[in-house]
């Protein structure tokens, strides 16, 4: 980080902290723009490409404004899908980890009753699914009587989903002085009428007209009808021989094929598709994300939902059935200025769907034909030695961040009146320990989590081996960061 990148936003020093150890060196050009206005609690309409660093513009400058001290939640962002509101949770946490802000992510498919108890704990920033989120206000278990800060995220894909009138009965639960954040690829009707009713003079922010594809990604498409499509994907990925590739089919049925395709050749992928269980679809973004197989096959629901910086490849296995999905598929690769592929296998009905996606990005695609046997077999023995090596796991966005940080188990909670004033006092007591090192405290109805900072873990944890906490010797273990 330097002097001309974003300490020139007067943001907290915790703040500052984080965005170093997150390697954001200086602010993209959305970013700019945006973090400004956010801050200036301006409501603010943003167009601007995958990969942009659109989470973080808004990101930063909400959790600099967010007050530690006040219980009720002062920031909700709306999402689209589940995988997604995962993201931008994580991506908020991160940013906000040493100034101790909690934030929950709410979404359908996962049990009610935790998401209460997570609520009714201090919470700073809530990310959910319109759905659910109605359901909690319904029930009176999400409290927006101090909500500062609304984001609308993706809400041409709100749109699509059906979303509208949802988000509408969120927003007439909310106070009215607020600002307003609404983040879109493309501008419909009923999306500028929601802006008109319901934001202030907004600032427009567009980084680059819509529908044009990033420059450093590399687009091609093979023809090829369907029962060719199987072999050509071996060709490609032979000569392309990528460390990390998306495969996106149109529906489930199709991933199921191709990846039951994969596994016969023994490829290291895993596939993803709104069929499965949620606990599934997590494990196996997760496992992608650390590097853990290199191939995925996935349906759109991933493209929205997948942040990782260095997917080489992404392959159309079936042209996208709209233009928008087309880009934002592309854009899982050729992300924060990395160069990228992505090759479509069109039919030759496909026709109309590739002209209306060359017409929506501004620009040819080239046609390339069916790479050569020989090129094909000369380039085998490398693909082979690839997929039988173990792939290198990646660092996870906040791992810089857990380098420093250890979180404690205490098997003690609400049903012992475990307060975090209780635990605050017994780590401040230690020798060397002071409400700085102290992260975040979660208080479940039988556990106590609580993240030690700046490297003093191990003391805290030798300490409390015989340190009582409210009155009584505890049990106290070590937390594994990346898994939880």
């Amino acid at each position: 980080m330097t002097k001309a990148g974003f300490e020139n936003y007067k943001l907290d020093k915790e703040l500052l902290r984080a965005i170093r150890m997150l390697n954001f060196t200086s602010p993209t050009r959305v970013q700019e723009q945006v973090i400004p206005a956010v801050l200036d609690k301006r409501d603010i309409i943003i167009r601007s490409r995958t990969g942009s660093g659109k989470t973080a513009a808004f990101a930063i400058p909400v959790c600099q404004q967010i007050q530690w001290e006040e219980n009720k939640p002062q920031a909700i962002v709306l999402t689209p899908t589940r995988e997604l509101a995962i993201q931008v949770k994580e991506d908020i946490f991160n940013i906000g980890r040493f100034k101790r802000l909690k934030v929950a992510a709410i979404y359908g498919k996962a049990p009610f009753y935790s998401q209460e108890k997570e609520l009714k704990q201090k919470t700073h920033v809530v990310v959910g699914t319109p759905g659910r989120v109605i359901d909690h206000l319904e029930r009176g278990t999400l409290d927006t009587s101090n909500i500062k800060y609304l984001v609308i995220d993706e809400a041409d894909e709100m749109l699509t989903m059906g979303f509208i009138e949802q988000i509408e009965a969120i927003i007439a639960r909310l106070p009215v002085r607020r600002a307003t954040v609404l983040l879109s690829a493309t501008m419909p009707s009923d999306i500028r009428s929601l802006c008109d009713k319901h934001m202030n003079s907004p600032v427009f922010v567009e980084i680059e007209e819509q529908g044009s594809s990033a420059d450093n990604i590399l687009q091609e498409v093979y023809l090829a009808q369907a029962k060719d499509k199987t072999e050509l994907l071996e060709d490609i990925t032979v000569i392309e021989n990528p460390d990390s590739c998306i495969i996106f089919c149109n529906t489930k049925q199709k991933v199921d094929e191709v990846h039951a395709q994969m596994i016969r050749l023994r490829y290291s992928c895993e596939k993803i598709h709104g069929g499965m269980e949620q606990q599934d679809r997590l494990r196996v973004m997760n496992s992608f994300k650390q590097g853990c197989f290199r191939y995925l096959i996935a349906t759109d629901v991933a493209a929205r939902g997948i942040d990782i910086d260095d997917v080489k490849l992404v392959i159309n296995y079936d042209v996208p059935n709209d233009s928008e999905s087309y880009v934002h598929r592309i854009g899982r690769t050729g992300r924060i200025g990395r160069e990228g592929k992505a090759v479509t296998f069109a039919a030759a009905d496909d026709d109309k769907l590739l002209r209306d996606i060359k017409q929506y990005i501004g620009q040819e695609i080239p046609l390339r034909q069916r790479p050569a046997k020989e090129i094909v077999n000369s380039l085998k023995p490398e693909f082979i030695e690839k997929i039988n090596t173990v792939p290198e796991l990646k660092e996870s966005k906040g791992s810089q961040l857990n380098k420093e940080i250890m979180k404690l188990h205490i098997n003690a909670g609400k049903k012992t009146k475990m307060r975090p004033v209780d635990i605050v006092g017994t780590l401040c007591n230690i020798n060397g320990m002071t409400a700085a090192d102290i992260g975040i405290i979660s208080i479940a109805d039988i556990s106590t989590f609580v993240e030690i900072l700046n490297n003093k873990g191990e003391l805290v944890y030798r300490e409390l081996q015989n340190t009582p906490i409210k009155g009584r010797l505890r049990r106290v273990s070590k937390v594994d960061i990346a898994r939880n």
